[in-house]
């Protein structure tokens, strides 16, 4: 046996030279040129942009605490309510005098407008001072 007669066991494997972080050959993944191939990269997205340009709301964040009673006057509660009738934010809303807000049925407030010949059971409802006055309460 001759010296180039000699043949390896294990081939050997040819060195590349690899891109920078990571094992995908020479571009590493990034494709070729461009911003997204450079290093330190950063691509804000457009939503932000977005995002900056709608107009804000200033002030205080949780409004719930400055929700408005629904307001309803006594002329209203003779036409849709009869005599005896229990008067209270569930009935106001299945009658479709009231909305729900935000999901919640709101405070009610009853206003002195008008004449009062029926008898009601009001029940969660706050009163003006002129409806205490029609009413007969002393507060």
């Amino acid at each position: 046996m001759q010296l180039h007669e000699l043949k390896k066991e294990y081939k050997t494997k040819n060195k590349r030279r690899v891109g920078r972080g990571g094992k995908r050959g020479t571009y590493s993944g990034r494709g070729l040129k461009g911003q997204k191939a450079r290093a330190g990269a950063k691509i804000r997205p457009a939503i932000y942009d977005l995002i900056i340009k709608i107009p804000k709301r200033r002030g205080v964040k949780n409004r719930s605490i400055f929700l408005k009673p629904a307001v309803i006057n006594f002329d209203v509660l003779e036409r849709y309510f009869k005599e005896g009738e229990l008067v209270s934010p569930q009935t106001l809303f299945d009658k479709g005098l009231i909305k729900k807000n935000r999901g919640k049925l709101p405070k009610i407030k009853i206003l002195g407008r008008g004449k009062l010949n029926k008898k009601f059971i009001f029940k969660k409802c706050q009163f003006s001072q002129s409806a205490l006055k029609k009413l007969n309460i002393k507060k």
